[in-house]
């Protein structure tokens, strides 16, 4: 898209991002490209991207990164490890995916998303620079992801950063961030099955793409996996020349004050906690430049091994107690609402999330004598099985179960950091008719449910139990929920205009355990997208 002569005047933050949705890949193109997909030509792609800005992979030499990859937890051992480092004064930066409410969120200086001038700066850097050489290469741009990779090694080498934490998009061997060259450690969470089409169907596939960011040389670090992946990690791990070694369990680290605790909720957050507490010492190993007996051992034995349980500093567990990272198992409470947010997209990680979930609201509801009312707000994207997904959600015993598309508002244009144009309107509201059908199939035949919604429509609901809805967006849906009683939230009537007189009374009438409960408890999952979408409504100052 050529730049029009007043947006080059502009060149605002709002702009900015408008431009960058530019680079998105319309769905039905991006069907085919995953077609006719050449994986090794990726990074060759990549390397192009960035000497056109003006980079070298020299200078991505320069940025002592941690390079981080594996199915689930990337993120949360990301934002564990950047507290760490940065509480002992390193100036960090992070780089992760996907943003939950603003695109600058993704690329972080200390902990923070980079300011909006800062971000609108480096953009149009880095946008101008692939503009004014796209003439001789075909008019290729950069797509969305990769624009956004290159974007964020410009900020942190102009920024200074001390070290850089990068999380890997999808895989590793042939993720555009696998252009780093020499990081000073790897590590690698949880494994599981996602991304089926670009990485495999086996685990053991998975793993051997997750295992493509080893570097000859370079100490890396796997929590526990299935003996399968490990096999397939161990052997990567010997043909590259790397030293792998397995995460101990959290409560196998020494401390004078007991367990160690950790500013993410949830079980699944203790390996990659430990994770984190390895990379960190790694990393502070290879910076203070001295051996002793924690030092990597030499690669000519390749095999992963049990690395130890170390005393962690007060500076480390300080980190990992301070630790936060929105819409993972994160938890906000309005007056009688309280939302549990947890972006799992796998079966592994909702069987965390259906743990966690379980845990908190009983602790909750042990102080209402009156009924408490659970309500479900699920989304799911691309291949992903939701089926399986929700049929792990169905101990939790819901009163309501509320389905919506990624769509923050019924006008997304007003909102250009939520627009996604890699699917199309018609795929995402299938989706949500599809996970309302297998929602009733799963809760059985006291759900019934009258005929297809249209976008269009008001919610139709059935008996007064378990009942299913779908909704346009995430803020109707919210507002649906809160029934009024959340003070950020308009209650329904509220938002302009009515849903049809013969509708209207069935939704009012199933309204009232909504409106009359001692406490109502949300559970929104399925997707970060969607986690993001509920949060820009629920903390304002994510917006800001």
């Amino acid at each position: 898209m050529a730049i029009s002569v007043a947006l080059r005047r502009t060149k605002g933050f709002h702009e900015a991002v408008c431009v960058l949705n530019t680079l998105q890949t319309n769905a039905s193109v991006l069907e085919q490209v995953r077609r006719e997909n050449v994986p090794e030509l990726q990074l060759q792609a990549m390397r192009s991207f960035l000497h056109r800005t003006g980079l070298t992979v020299e200078q991505l030499d320069k940025l002592n990164m941690i390079h981080v990859t594996g199915t689930k937890g990337k993120g949360s051992t990301c934002a564990f490890t950047e507290k760490i480092l940065s509480n002992y004064g390193f100036r960090t930066g992070f780089y992760s995916s996907p943003h939950l409410v603003q695109v600058r969120e993704r690329i972080r200086i200390n902990g923070q998303p980079i300011s909006k001038d800062l971000f609108t700066k480096y953009f149009w850097e880095v946008y101008t620079q692939l503009d004014a050489t796209k003439g001789c290469h075909g008019d290729r741009m950069p797509a969305y992801f990769r624009f956004l990779t290159l974007l964020a090694f410009h900020v942190f080498l102009q920024e200074r950063v001390d070290l850089a934490l990068i999380e890997v998009g999808i895989g590793g061997a042939y993720d555009c961030t696998n252009i780093i060259r020499r990081p000073w450690v790897c590590g690698i969470t949880s494994l599981g099955i996602d991304h089926t089409s670009i990485l495999g169907d086996t685990i053991e596939e998975i793993a051997w793409q997750k295992a493509g960011i080893f570097k000859p040389g370079v100490p890396a670090f796997s929590v526990r996996q299935p003996s399968g992946p490990m096999q397939v990690l161990q052997n990567r791990a010997a043909e590259i020349g790397c030293f792998l070694r397995v995460c101990p369990e959290l409560e196998s680290y020494e401390t004078a004050a007991g367990p160690l605790g950790l500013g993410l909720a949830g079980h699944q957050q203790r390996p990659n906690a430990s994770l984190a507490l390895q990379l960190s010492r790694a990393w502070l190993h290879r910076y203070r430049q001295h051996d002793d007996t924690d030092s990597a051992p030499s690669v000519e034995n390749t095999l992963a091994f049990q690395s130890e349980a170390f005393k962690p500093s007060p500076v480390m567990i300080k980190g990992l107690q301070d630790t936060e990272w929105p819409g993972r198992t994160q938890t906000v409470r309005h007056g009688p609402v309280t939302y549990y947010l947890d972006g799992a997209h796998t079966s592994g990680s909702m069987q965390a999330c259906v743990q966690w979930f379980r845990e908190e609201t009983a602790l909750e509801e042990r102080g209402h004598r009156e009924p408490v009312i659970r309500v479900l707000l699920f989304n799911a994207t691309g291949e992903r099985d939701c089926a399986a997904m929700l049929k792990l959600l169905v101990p939790c015993h819901f009163d309501y179960v509320v389905f919506c598309p990624n769509i923050t508002e019924t006008t997304p244009e007003n909102n250009p950091d939520q627009q996604n144009f890699n699917v199309s309107l018609e795929n995402i509201l299938t989706r949500c008719l599809d996970n309302q059908r297998s929602w009733q199939s799963l809760s059985g035949p006291e759900t019934q449910q009258g005929p297809p919604l249209r976008i269009q429509d008001p919610p139709l609901v059935a008996k007064p139990r378990n009942h299913t809805l779908v909704f346009p967006c995430i803020l109707s849906a919210l507002q649906w929920i809160s029934q009024g009683r959340d003070p950020l939230l308009p209650a329904p009537a509220e938002r302009g205009g009515s849903p049809p007189p013969q509708t209207q009374a069935g939704v009012l009438a199933q309204t009232e355990p909504l409106r009359e409960a001692a406490h109502i408890s949300v559970l929104i999952t399925g997707s970060l997208h969607l986690v993001g979408g509920a949060l820009k409504h629920l903390d304002p100052s994510l917006a800001g």
